[in-house]
């Protein structure tokens, strides 16, 4: 089961200084300079953002003739609300691994706050995801390639990009505050640790910085996903644990692909059982991620809290129907909430955000290990560092580094560590999310804050404002714009006495 355990740990991630003379800000020839509508508030104001390209250089880290390559890196940026005269501060998204234009749309907590602080908006592109594509159609060729793919030369794209732009825009006093959400609020925390120079502040909202190694237990995500489940009905918690043994059972049959792919509507024949199990998955897994408060369209289109939904629906089909049955209902609700579709394609989905070169950084550096226990409602698996690195061998020609996350950013004793040196970070999380338990859900000190709420899930605060905001939401949101507020004031004042 650690091949397996493995895979589907690769499924559910998403699932973040050179001159002005040297490195300009341009327009490619043929490139646009698109609006992208962002849905704020009532749905109907739009922000838009400009699409612009910055010439970044393949491998900051070495001085080898290849190094100085250089590719197009996209970002997205808003002036609207800008006050450059005044020093207005940069607000800095920090991409994850997918299409930026995705991650704008979904983060509208940042252009809510904007017109309140007169910042600037900018969304930058993670290399090797969306247009940000050093070796274009090429990139995921081979390990040739990939291997520029890692969170350093990231973090040092952000570092060139934002200094550069600075310097174009005149506003070298401008402050700089990251903001980033899961694998992206790693990324924003790790940048203030890295280049506190360039950032005065990070707001790492539903950060896992702690999922590595041996830090936090291998279990606790799923046993989160399953506490989501169990928290709303003990019925349904017993349901879907019950419904794997169902499915295995169907694999044995002659005919189990037949009577599966009838149960599941599948738009075309299946070639394993194996297909439905990841199918169900998934959709446990991403709607207890997502179980937001109110209607939402991250993943998919969703009602508000729609783990509490697929119970209901669980809890409201006959005593006599089959687990897997109920299962299957419960999971539609993830696939088919809008009733728009007639069949399910349970193989070959589309990657439709951009996500598969993940795949790459969890086989390289980004080893984070995950078990199910017997308290699950998944099936029991384990985790073999062994058998995990050669899957990665076989499939990319690389061993994984399992202890280097650690290594270059710390983790262990984060509470003495960080209390020491580190400032002006903001960790929330919502523990309904699985990830929390891997994240930093204590005070480390007076300006490193976690912002913890019980109702929460994935980075939620990061979402644009709706009127149906339950109170929680609203105080966790005031909470971080007060505490941006006074790092801005620190700084300002800070820069008139010098």
């Amino acid at each position: 089961m650690a091949s397996f355990s493995s895979y589907i740990f690769l499924i559910i991630l998403f699932i973040i200084s050179v001159g002005a003379s040297e490195i300009k800000s341009i327009y490619l020839p043929g490139t646009y300079q698109s609006s992208l509508l962002v849905k704020k508030h009532d749905e109907k104001t739009k922000i838009p953002f400009k699409t612009h390209y910055f010439p970044q250089i393949l491998d900051h880290f070495t001085f080898l003739p290849k190094s100085s390559k250089v590719f197009y890196q996209k970002y997205l940026i808003n002036d609207q609300y800008w006050h450059k005269e005044g020093g207005g501060p940069i607000f800095v998204y920090t991409g994850n691994e997918g299409n930026i234009d995705w991650f704008a749309v979904n983060t509208g907590f940042m252009v809510d706050i904007a017109p309140k602080f007169n910042a600037l908006l900018v969304f930058i592109e993670h290399r090797f995801y969306g247009d940000s594509m050093p070796f274009g159609n090429n990139s995921y060729k081979s390990a040739k390639t990939l291997g520029y793919l890692n969170s350093q030369q990231a973090l040092a794209d952000y570092a060139v990009l934002i200094r550069s732009l600075k310097q174009n825009l005149s506003s070298d006093s401008s402050p700089v505050v990251v903001f980033g959400g899961s694998y992206g609020g790693m990324l924003a925390a790790w940048f203030r640790l890295k280049y506190p120079h360039i950032a005065i502040g990070a707001v790492a909202s539903s950060a896992p910085i702690l999922q590595f190694d041996k830090i936090t237990p291998w279990s606790s995500f799923y046993d989160a996903v399953s506490q989501d489940f169990k928290d709303a009905s003990l019925n349904c918690y017993k349901v879907i644990k019950g419904s794997w043994a169902e499915l295995d059972a169907l694999s044995t049959h002659d005919d189990g692909l037949i009577e599966v792919s009838k149960l599941f509507r599948t738009c075309k024949a299946l070639h394993s059982v194996y297909s439905a199990r990841d199918w169900l998955w998934e959709a446990f897994v991403y709607t207890a991620m997502v179980n937001y408060p109110t209607e939402a369209n991250f993943m998919m289109p969703l009602p508000a809290y729609p783990v509490e939904e697929m119970c209901k629906i669980i809890d409201g089909l006959p005593k006599g129907a089959s687990k897997l049955s109920k299962a299957f209902a419960a999971a539609s609700l993830y696939y088919n909430y809008t009733q728009t579709e007639k069949c399910f394609n349970l193989e070959g989905g589309t990657d439709s955000h951009g996500l598969h070169g993940w795949d790459w950084q969890a086989c390289t550096e980004m080893v984070m290990p995950m078990t199910c226990s017997n308290e699950s409602m998944f099936p029991p698996s384990s985790f073999s560092h062994k058998e995990f690195s050669q899957d990665c061998k076989k499939q990319y020609g690389v061993k994984p580094r399992p202890h280097w996350i650690t290594t270059e950013f710390g983790g262990y004793r984060i509470e003495q560590v960080l209390k020491r040196f580190g400032s002006n970070m903001i960790f929330s999380n919502g523990m309904q999310d699985p990830w929390s338990r891997g994240g930093v859900l204590k005070n480390i000190s007076s300006s490193i804050v976690a912002l913890v709420t019980q109702k929460g899930a994935h980075h939620v605060d990061f979402r644009s404002e709706t009127k149906n905001d339950p109170d929680w939401l609203i105080m966790q949101r005031k909470q971080e714009v007060a505490i941006i507020e006074k790092w801005l004031e620190e700084y300002y004042n800070d820069l008139k006495q010098n």
